[in-house]
């Protein structure tokens, strides 16, 4: 009989221990990462052999073709390493254009999700932890970089309240810069409107006519007209310089409420100057205006509730909302084709409370730049100006739409080209009630909502990034800085507040928080320069904010 001879407890000790054990090489001996020495616990092995393979899956180089956003491609393919940062491709880009100014740029690739192409932007510090989280692309071949150009200049935070406006003796339900960002506008409960200097924070006008609240505003593209509506259906139109009316009130309405006014862009306006713009109201209806005449020129019907929001596109389109439950896009062309239906856009389950367009920012401001000046010095020819600043913002892709609605949910859709929404966006536990592209083309979503919390979208794609946390009261508005960086929300809590927003990593919380209101903050807006906030409260008062 075989007698097994038993290990002692100090052997089986050190082997539980583990430790290094020769392979047959003596080079090196003192380094234990030496390929003649090997871990002899078997998870140590594992795991080492795990990351050469998660090596071995990358090649240190890749070959790149860079394109701009209407697909013209930037020379030749380039071999560039995988580890290259964003800097690092930004810097390349710029050296390919031989550019004089060192614009920064986002970069997206070309992915195939569900049998369908589309521009992935890479949000990772480096191309090769992007290739990581991407499994469906392949480092064999070619890939495709578009470049987006960013904002070259760079808004400051708002941190202080310089003045507080008093005056108004109501509410104040709207905000709005003018387009050169050199006068400030508000409207509230007490039936007034009024225009400040931004500069010197003083009262510039204040102008009486309407019998009831001023629920909605507009400024026209070009800063001739603003445009004040109230809740008996009137509409008044009025010179900003000298603070007189305009005509007679337009009997809009009457007597239903106005819920929303849109004016038609500069570059589209079938005249050298901003003439249409477009009401929408609780009788079901939207109607189209001319400013200088004071002529209806045509009405969109098609609605079975309440249009809570109107939107007039650059791109010859106009988007009205409903109660209804859904969104119809009209035409906007000409005379005789002024109000045609091109197609309903379905999906919502309940009323839809807001629209936003990814062209925004730049249609509002029109011919001015971020300087407050005419784009290019076109002074004699604004319209080119606003033209060219539409096709610099867009950069050749069509006009995308969000809507939110009571349903707790956004649609994000292409309306120009199809009646199918790109995605459902969910997450809001309550009423979403507000929606702002951010100004660079519309790489953000902003969405406002009764739950308390702004959640960050992917414009071009509307995946979710990350949700703002810190109101402790439902969320009315918010507003982007002119360089996308910033964004500003105002709430039920009496409080604004200032969030960092970047594509790499959510903020801890908010960078300010703005407070000195005494009540509920109603109305938000930057200005288009990116100087000054202004925001106006349930206390009667409006407060600006610097940096």
């Amino acid at each position: 009989m075989t007698s097994i001879e038993m290990p002692d407890e100090q052997s089986v000790e050190e082997k539980r221990q583990g430790g290094i054990a020769w392979s047959g090489s003596l080079v090196g001996s003192k380094n234990p990462d030496n390929l003649g020495y090997r871990y002899s616990h078997a998870h140590k092995r594992f795991k080492k052999e795990e990351s050469e393979n998660e090596e071995d899956k990358f090649p240190t180089n890749l070959v790149v073709q860079f394109q701009n956003r209407q697909g013209d491609e930037l020379g030749a393919v380039v071999d560039i390493p995988t580890k290259s940062t964003m800097e690092d491709l930004s810097a390349l880009v710029q050296s390919l254009l031989e550019e004089e100014e060192k614009v920064p740029y986002s970069f997206y690739a070309k992915i195939q999700l569900d049998g369908l192409e589309e521009d992935v932007e890479i949000t990772t510090d480096t191309l090769v932890e992007f290739l990581r989280q991407q499994s469906s692309l392949s480092t064999e071949q070619t890939l495709t970089l578009t470049y987006h150009p960013l904002s070259i200049f760079r808004v400051r935070p708002v941190t202080r309240c310089t003045d507080t406006l008093p005056g108004h003796t109501e509410a104040v339900l709207h905000v709005s810069f003018s387009p050169d960002g050199r006068l400030l506008a508000s409207g509230g409960g007490d039936t007034t409107v009024r225009f400040w200097t931004v500069t010197t924070a003083l009262p510039k006008q204040t102008c009486k006519g309407h019998r009831d609240h001023v629920l909605c505003t507009a400024w026209s593209p070009d800063g001739n007209y603003f445009v004040s509506a109230d809740k008996r259906g009137i509409v008044m139109l009025w010179d900003p310089i000298t603070g007189k009316l305009q005509g007679q009130p337009i009997r809009a309405h009457a007597p239903k409420w106005v819920t929303s006014i849109a004016w038609e862009p500069l570059h589209h306006s079938p005249q050298d100057c901003c003439e249409r713009f477009a009401t929408s109201s609780k009788d079901g209806s939207v109607r189209i205006w001319n400013a200088r005449t004071h002529a209806k020129l045509a009405t969109l019907q098609g609605h079975t509730d309440s249009v809570e929001c109107v939107k007039w596109g650059g791109s010859g389109l106009i988007y009205t909302a409903s109660r209804d439950r859904t969104i119809k896009v009209w035409t906007a062309d000409g005379t005789h084709d002024l109000g045609k239906l091109v197609r309903t856009l379905v999906g919502h389950g309940h009323r839809i409370n807001t629209l936003a367009l990814s062209s925004d920012s730049v249609l509002r401001s029109g011919p001015f730049d971020n300087r407050g000046k005419i784009y290019k010095d076109l002074k004699n020819d604004t319209k080119e100006a606003a033209r060219e600043l539409y096709k610099e913002a867009l950069g050749g892709e069509p006009e995308r739409l969000v809507s939110g609605s009571d349903d707790f949910t956004l649609f994000l859709w292409n309306p120009s080209k199809s009646k199918h929404a790109i995605k459902r966006l969910t997450g809001h536990q309550q009423v979403v009630n507000h929606l702002a592209f951010s100004p660079d083309g519309g790489r953000y979503i902003a969405s406002a909502s009764f739950d308390k919390k702004i959640k960050i979208w992917n414009g071009k794609t509307g995946e979710f990034l990350y949700t703002l946390v810190g109101h402790v009261g439902a969320v009315y508005q918010v507003t982007w800085s002119p360089d996308s960086r910033f964004l500003v929300s105002a709430s039920k809590d009496s409080t604004a507040k200032l969030w960092e927003i970047s594509s790499q990593k959510k903020p801890k919380g908010a960078k300010e928080t703005l407070p000195g209101h005494f009540d509920e903050v109603y109305a938000l807006d930057w200005s288009p320069h990116g100087a000054a906030v202004a925001t106006g409260s349930k206390d009667r008062t409006i407060k600006i904010w610097k940096h």
